[in-house]
């Protein structure tokens, strides 16, 4: 872990101040070892978003290092790094070796976090994954961390209750946060010539989700006439389909700070963000992260009336219901008051939801 090392000076930086000789011995900051998807600091964004971008706010306050641990290698000791906290994000640990790390954290004192942010749990949402040929081995190792771990962080209170009816007790809910200095800070101008573009972002498992929005963008104008099109990013393989367009993601944006950079780049094209989801209890346990997003863009935010975006209406998100016409009403609200809806947003994101070191999730690792 000596990259671990020169990486956290290079964070902190140097006070250019003569070093004074410390009086006794150097106590070194506890260890927080990580297992998430990806490596070399390429990630996807639910691992950035609930995992490295704190633990980097966390390590430059100086109150913990932080490493990503190779697990198969942690669990059969052949990393014999001795680790404070042991914090594994969803399904990130093989669940052919999961019962040796829990044993050897047992045995050498280190906390386990378990980190979940969306529901493996539920039977329909099992059914769900299921359908969509998620590994079974990966549900098995998500339900094993999560009853083994000393403490489990999740992302919503409905993730929370549906941990709690598969008997784990006692989940931290840790709200999603956005990083301070990732998006851009100010409102853009959306095109004024051509269609008015509405974004649809999202990885490309919401077929479902987008098809709420066919009828409601069929023949869709805004108030002066104009075209409203619906533009997607990611969201859903069909390259056939005529009634929305695409813009492209680059294949070197699957980093989600180069995926942010991306949409930062391209935020003039859109004048709003919409974010459906169907009637699934998967989806209830979904967060409003999207709403984060688009608020920092500079959009104004559609999304359906679900519980995964109940209370953004109290700081400028709109609601619609399913019906094609809630849709064109809140989509029509979203356009002609755009600056103030954008602007309530950013008083709200930026003053409660923006990523810190601190709070339940920190005290959920035990520091």
């Amino acid at each position: 872990m000596s990259g671990f090392r020169s990486a956290v000076g290079r964070l902190l930086g140097r006070t250019g101040t003569t070093p004074v000789a410390p009086a006794g011995p150097v106590v070194e900051p506890p260890l927080v070892g990580f297992v998430v998807h990806g490596a070399g600091g390429v990630h996807p964004a639910s691992a950035h978003v609930r995992v490295t971008g704190r633990l980097s706010a966390l390590a430059a306050t100086g109150a913990a290092r932080v490493a990503q641990v190779e697990p198969t290698r942690w669990a059969d000791g052949t990393d014999t790094a001795h680790l404070d906290v042991l914090l594994v994000q969803r399904d990130a640990f093989p669940a052919s070796h999961l019962d040796a790390a829990l044993a050897r954290a047992a045995s050498e004192g280190t906390r386990v976090v378990a980190e979940v942010d969306d529901d493996f749990f539920s039977r329909e949402a099992r059914a769900r994954l299921a359908r969509a040929e998620y590994d079974p081995q990966r549900l098995a190792s998500v339900e094993r961390l999560v009853h083994g771990a000393d403490a489990v962080v999740v992302s919503t209170d409905r993730l929370r209750r549906v941990l709690a009816d598969a008997g784990v007790a006692d989940a931290v809910v840790v709200p999603n946060a956005v990083q301070p200095g990732l998006w851009d800070a100010g409102r853009t101008a959306p095109d004024p010539d051509g269609p008015r573009r509405v974004l649809y972002m999202g990885s490309a498992t919401h077929t479902d989700d987008l098809d709420l929005l066919r009828p409601a963008f069929d023949g869709l104008t805004d108030d002066d006439g104009r075209p409203v099109r619906l533009e997607i990013v990611g969201v859903t393989g069909d390259e056939a389909a005529t009634w929305y367009d695409r813009l492209p993601l680059p294949a070197d944006a699957t980093h989600y700070p180069d995926f942010v950079a991306f949409l930062r780049q391209h935020a003039a094209r859109w004048s709003a963000g919409v974010a459906p989801l169907t009637d699934d209890p998967f989806n209830d346990a979904k967060s409003d992260l999207k709403f984060l997003e688009y608020t920092m863009l500079g959009l104004p935010f559609v999304g359906s009336d679900r519980p995964s975006y109940h209370g953004v209406e109290r700081h400028g998100g709109l609601l619609a219901d399913d019906r094609p016409a809630s849709w064109r009403q809140q989509l029509g609200t979203a356009l002609r008051e755009a600056d103030q809806r954008v602007a309530d947003a950013r008083v709200y994101v930026t003053a409660e939801r923006l990523l810190t070191a601190d709070g339940p999730w920190r005290a959920a690792l035990g520091l």
